[in-house]
């Protein structure tokens, strides 16, 4: 039984890895906001082009369906983990632990981005913050997105709300608080 749990620790199936970290900023439908918001996820990003997200129904704000209501961008790769380190400076290295979902993944919010270390406030953007939404995923998870094949992701192969806590700790250093 040890060696059997040995082995499940060194596999590199299980391994915890960063899917992608999404960058959302909601502008609320305000026309000028979203463009002030497009300058600065461009900025934030080194000149990724944003995708601007639409209303999907007629909401309490008052937006008509399918009407601008905010921006976005998604990161992957060395990208990603580049601009978690900047975002976590931002933030002083401490997450809730309500900000955890219990399938691995979580997000936070900055409230002005120049609270961002080595980002000056630019007048033709003005004051915003921004959501910031990161996935975790281990190896071979992608398996039950395929169309033809109608696998199901056991239950011990999910990430868990207490590991993706770990690999933050390790990974950035950054602190849980209650």
């Amino acid at each position: 039984m040890a060696e059997k749990q040995k082995r499940s620790k060194n596999n590199p199936m299980r391994e915890v890895k960063l899917e992608k970290v999404v960058i959302n900023i909601g502008c609320g439908g305000d026309t000028d906001a979203i463009d002030r918001a497009k300058k600065l996820v461009e900025m934030l990003t080194d000149g990724r082009k944003p995708v601007v997200t639409l209303s999907k129904s007629r909401s309490t704000f008052g937006v008509a369906k399918h009407n601008p209501v905010g921006v976005k961008v998604t990161l992957r790769g060395k990208q990603a983990m580049e601009f978690l380190k900047l975002a976590f400076a931002g933030i002083d290295n401490k997450i809730k632990d309500s900000q955890f979902t219990d399938y691995g993944n979580f997000n936070f919010g900055v409230g002005e981005y120049i609270e961002l270390p080595g980002i000056k406030y630019r007048h033709d953007i003005g004051m915003l913050g921004f959501d910031v939404t990161v996935e975790l995923r281990r190896s071979g998870y992608r398996i039950k997105h395929r169309r033809l094949q109608k696998r199901k992701i056991p239950t011990t192969h999910k990430i868990k709300k207490e590991e993706s806590i770990k690999w933050v700790k390790d990974k950035f250093g950054v602190e849980i608080v209650e």
